[in-house]
């Protein structure tokens, strides 16, 4: 888990996951909304980390 931000009902996750340790990975925001405190909706946007990136 890289970050987490709450906002009103949301919570929002940047997830850099790695199924082994040579992988580049997924990188992953969740995006959750709360409602009576249970999630109530579920979004995410998955990206491949690609091998050259102009941004470190």
């Amino acid at each position: 888990m890289k970050r987490v931000f709450a906002d009103g009902d949301y919570v929002i996750l940047h997830v850099h996951a790695k199924r082994d340790s040579g992988a580049r990975g997924t990188v992953v925001v969740d995006i959750y909304r709360i409602e009576n405190g249970k999630i109530v909706e579920h979004w995410d946007v998955p990206q491949d980390v690609p091998e050259q990136s102009a941004n470190d």
